[in-house]
């Protein structure tokens, strides 16, 4: 017998896979998944919970009037105003949806297919500006147009990002002007 044929003769098999091992190392990961699932989950119940004071969100009026600009694209969210990373979740303002916007002499009409819908009046709006980021999202510097509005007694600055971005500026100037023509007529009160 050749030297070689030998060797390979007395070499042994390799060892069999482990399976109760393998299936423990799955079984394991799956629940530390879960718990950390489970766990985000219940921060965000939480969050919620103690956001609880924030009124409900007005619906749009019957009859707003004929819309100053219209746009699709994406709403990402609301934050305390200043706090980009300040999450509001109540009302179903922490969901990221498509959005249709349009803004009226009424107010800014926010339409979001699988989500709840909300209305700012006009009384409510106090600013626009392009930034980059807002909780859970952030993009190029003046990728995102964030509208500051008033609720309750919070300032919200809700992040929304336009099918075609280079509309932002019109909605900016937009959305001030109205402001300051807002805030001129409350002066003159």
């Amino acid at each position: 017998m050749t030297p070689v044929l030998w060797l390979a003769a007395e070499k042994e098999s390799a060892q069999v896979t482990d399976w109760a091992a393998r299936i423990g190392w799955v079984v394991g990961l799956a629940l530390f998944v879960a718990l950390v699932y489970w766990l985000m989950r219940e921060g965000w119940k939480w969050r919620g919970t103690l956001q609880g004071d924030l009124p409900e969100l007005p619906a749009a009026p019957e009859e707003t009037g004929p819309a100053r600009l219209t746009t699709s694209g994406r709403y990402h969210g609301s934050t305390t105003a200043g706090q980009w990373l300040d999450r509001i979740v109540a009302h179903g303002l922490g969901t990221r949806s498509r959005a249709e916007l349009a803004l009226t002499d009424a107010g800014l009409d926010v339409v979001r297919p699988g989500a709840s819908d909300f209305f700012v009046p006009a009384a409510q709006l106090r600013e626009a500006r392009l930034d980059k980021g807002i909780a859970g999202k952030v993009l190029t510097e003046g990728g995102l147009l964030v509208v500051t509005w008033e609720h309750g007694d919070r300032l919200i600055d809700s992040g929304f990002r336009s099918d075609h971005a280079a509309e932002h500026n019109e909605w900016v100037e937009a959305i001030n002007s109205m402001t300051e023509t807002n805030s001129r007529e409350g002066a003159e009160r």
